[in-house]
């Protein structure tokens, strides 16, 4: 049987003659951070991006700065409504990395691409022609929604390049080339940061045009961002991105076991989505204060994930390749590795942030309240954020090994029977201080992690999608029950 977390040491010195440490040896983490390094550093470059901005929407004000929190929580839906797809394209594409099937990849990258896009077209367009209704539905305050038409308005034109520049780059992370994107992200921040400066404050002749002027420098750096992926890929003529009638050559067989797999992972991120937005419309409709506090929140989160991030991406690719390729002991070990490391990894960053934290909210232009607030959300998150790390981790593996109901059904249920309601309960029924509304928001973390480690140790997540996978899947399964 499995290790229970009580003796999580056994079952790396049981399974084979050549002894294994828990947290890995050498190899694991020299391919750990070629892989992972890279990705967060950009995710890092992305989050600086926002980080950037707020800074520097912050000099216009804290309505700004609210404005823009609420505009950004619309971002969100769209990346969950296309995420969903994205994730599930590159677990193909990394077990079809580990058995070499070069057709495999080139079909789940195109079918991965036109549902994203899909998305990205129906979202860009609700933003540039109906900003109104969007921001009416995330806050009742009609000084934000007034803030947030322009700059709504214009980003809604940086969606669909998002969707091309997040496609390409999970295609090359997926199949272990993972420079590209992180020196597109670099161009692209250093395009934005520059922008922002031009168009916010009108240098250079250019009028002050605010947090307009901050959208406009959005949708430049994302149109940066997709040209300098497709020139490196046109660069590289054996590119899986330039091969574009195998993106297309969709048989049945393939379409109904992508879209079969991908359901509840689509569902899933979806599905969080809209989970996320009755929490946002119910902070929304909190003090102006607290609004603005948990926008510069969201960014200081998005600094923290980055680091977390490489390590998913890491994850995925490296217990999907050895899945694929069905050497799912390896795999297997790989997946408990990950789960101690994140909630390690995202603690100590935590910790490393708190001491400063009031120097760090002074950037902002955050009045007096409005600090306060974040000040506690950052303390608080320091133990939430640990616990959902490492839930989001198990999940994310799950998937790559193939498994999409089992993460899906507890994330969901969790979502919408715990936490939703909780919000909603502490923010419009009892009207309760901010900061006990801002905890509820991870209060099903907590109750969902006994579930998801105890499925992560049973090893059932295990559901190759390659013929080289399945082969072997029987003898792993009698081994681990021996």
């Amino acid at each position: 049987m499995f290790p229970s977390l009580a003796e999580p040491y056994r079952i790396f010195y049981t399974d084979s003659p050549v002894k294994t440490p828990l947290l890995g040896d050498r190899h694991f983490y020299r391919h750990t951070l070629t892989l992972g390094l890279p990705v967060a550093l950009q995710h890092l470059l992305t989050t600086s991006a926002g980080f950037v901005d707020t800074i520097m929407i912050g000099s216009q004000g804290e309505l700004a700065v609210a404005a823009v929190g609420i505009c950004s929580q619309y971002t969100m839906l769209l990346f969950s409504a296309y995420f969903g797809f994205c994730n599930g394209g590159t677990i193909f594409i990394a077990q079809y990395w580990g058995a070499k099937n070069e057709r495999g990849i080139c079909s789940s990258y195109g079918l991965m691409l036109s549902c994203m896009m899909a998305v990205g077209l129906l979202f860009g367009s609700a933003a540039v022609f109906a900003p109104e209704f969007i921001l009416g539905i995330y806050t009742d305050k009609e000084n934000i929604r007034q803030a947030g038409i322009p700059y709504l308005r214009i980003v809604g034109f940086s969606y669909p390049l998002q969707v091309f520049s997040m496609a390409i780059g999970s295609l090359l992370r997926s199949v272990e080339r993972v420079k590209t994107p992180l020196f597109a992200s670099v161009l692209s921040l250093f395009s934005n940061t520059f922008l922002n400066w031009v168009l916010i404050f009108g240098r250079f002749g250019f009028p002050c045009l605010g947090v307009s002027g901050a959208a406009i420098a959005t949708v430049c750096a994302a149109l940066i961002n997709v040209l300098v992926l497709y020139l490196w890929c046109f660069r590289d003529r054996t590119s899986f991105v330039l091969r574009i009638r195998d993106h297309y050559r969709w048989h049945r067989n393939f379409l109904g076991q992508f879209f079969s797999k991908n359901l509840f992972i689509v569902g899933n991120e979806v599905f969080y989505g809209l989970g996320q937005m009755l929490i946002n419309i119910v902070i929304g409709r909190q003090i102006e204060s607290g609004i603005a506090a948990i926008a510069v929140f969201r960014v200081i989160e998005g600094i923290i994930f980055t680091f977390f991030n490489g390590l998913a991406n890491a994850s995925a690719v490296m217990v999907g390749k050895k899945i694929g390729a069905g050497e799912h002991l390896d795999g297997y070990r790989y997946a408990k590795r990950f789960i101690v490391l994140s909630p390690a990894l995202t603690l100590l960053i935590c910790v490393l942030i708190l001491p400063v934290r009031g120097s760090l909210l002074s950037l902002f232009g955050l009045g007096d309240a409005a600090r306060r607030y974040a000040m506690g959300m950052l303390l608080i998150y320091t133990i939430t954020g640990t616990i959902r790390s490492c839930n989001y981790m198990n999940n994310n593996i799950f998937r790559a090994g193939g498994e999409s109901v089992f993460g899906t059904v507890i994330e969901l249920g969790g979502l919408f029977f715990i936490s939703v309601p909780a919000v909603a309960l502490t923010g419009m029924v009892l009207h309760l201080p901010f900061l006990i509304v801002f905890t509820m928001l991870y209060l099903d973390e907590f109750i969902r992690l006994g579930i998801i480690v105890w499925y992560m140790n049973s090893g059932k997540w295990i559901k190759p999608v390659t013929e080289e996978g399945r082969k072997t899947l029987g003898a792993f399964r009698s081994r681990r029950q021996d």
